[in-house]
């Protein structure tokens, strides 16, 4: 009978541990937390927390946290410029679960992209797609900034690095702060990669795909997941607008379409949960002109 509870107890203590882990154990990799006061929150919208489906969200657990995680390769070439990949996480998720859940830490630094990851926290643990302060005018530019700032403090880059590419990437509920700090105009961003997060928004995605030819938009999309509709709503309004994309099953692309479309719809058979996982967001950034390979 002991030994059989000794068994249960060490049992919990490692489920406890795995649903803990944190995204700071991967080799070759600097990875630290700042704050900042330009993430999504406190936000006065969410002063009095959020009722939703008859539950409150309240203020202090799940909309005060102004964490932000930083992911740099250590072999980072830096000399003028840095390249940056934001990430934003979905409903009921965080910043550091994310990291590990979803593997990004070490499909970013298996990637051997010469950029750094970064990932705000936004509604913590929260059925939310609220982007908080992030969706206001200057907000992300300032966030660029603080960044900047904690990479230096953190010796990762030198004083007079200032930013490179800047590529925005999410799951599920991150497709409205992307699209808004998109929409804001106020710093250049590249590229956009959603993750079966098409829910809306899409006016604002149209907007800058139509500004700048060089904008690449790139979204893998599931049949269950909510997006389906929405992504073959933009397919015909790019069609309408006389704009060339490509749309190709996940089963039967190949990377080369990755580094060839500026626009790229992948529908996938996977579930909504599934979709990052499986080195897919390792092989986005493989195959992204945008970014450098990092030196061996």
């Amino acid at each position: 009978m002991r030994s059989r509870r000794l068994f249960i107890l060490l049992l919990l203590i490692g489920l406890y541990a795995c649903q803990n882990t944190k995204a700071q154990d991967i080799a070759g990799a600097t990875i630290f937390h700042i704050k900042s006061d330009h993430t999504s929150f406190p936000d006065t919208a969410r002063a009095n927390g959020r009722l939703y489906d008859y539950k409150l969200f309240s203020a202090e657990e799940h909309y005060s946290d102004n964490s932000v995680l930083i992911i740099a390769p250590k072999n980072l070439d830096v000399s003028k410029t840095i390249d940056l990949v934001f990430w934003f996480h979905g409903w009921h998720n965080n910043i550091d679960n994310a990291a590990a859940y979803y593997e990004l830490t070490k499909q970013f630094i298996a990637s051997k992209r010469n950029a750094v990851l970064v990932l705000p926290e936004t509604a913590r643990d929260a059925p939310d797609s609220y982007g908080g302060k992030l969706e206001n005018r200057g907000v992300f530019r300032a966030l660029v900034v603080d960044v900047m700032k904690g990479l230096t403090k953190q010796h990762v880059i030198p004083v007079k690095c200032v930013p490179g590419h800047i590529l925005l990437g999410g799951h599920s509920g991150a497709y409205r702060v992307m699209a808004q700090i998109i929409a804001n105009g106020q710093i250049n961003i590249d590229e956009a990669m959603l993750f079966d997060s098409l829910y809306g928004e899409t006016d604002k995605f149209m907007t800058w795909i139509k500004a700048d030819n060089s904008h690449r938009f790139i979204h893998l999309f599931t049949n269950n997941g909510g997006t389906f509709d929405e992504s073959h709503a933009m397919v015909k309004q790019l069609a309408a607008a006389g704009i060339k994309y490509n749309e190709v099953e996940e089963s039967a692309f190949s990377p080369a379409e990755l580094m060839n479309n500026r626009i790229l719809f992948i529908h996938s058979l996977k579930e909504h949960n599934d979709v990052v996982n499986q080195n897919n967001f390792k092989l986005m950034l493989e195959n992204e002109p945008f970014l450098k390979s990092v030196k061996e």
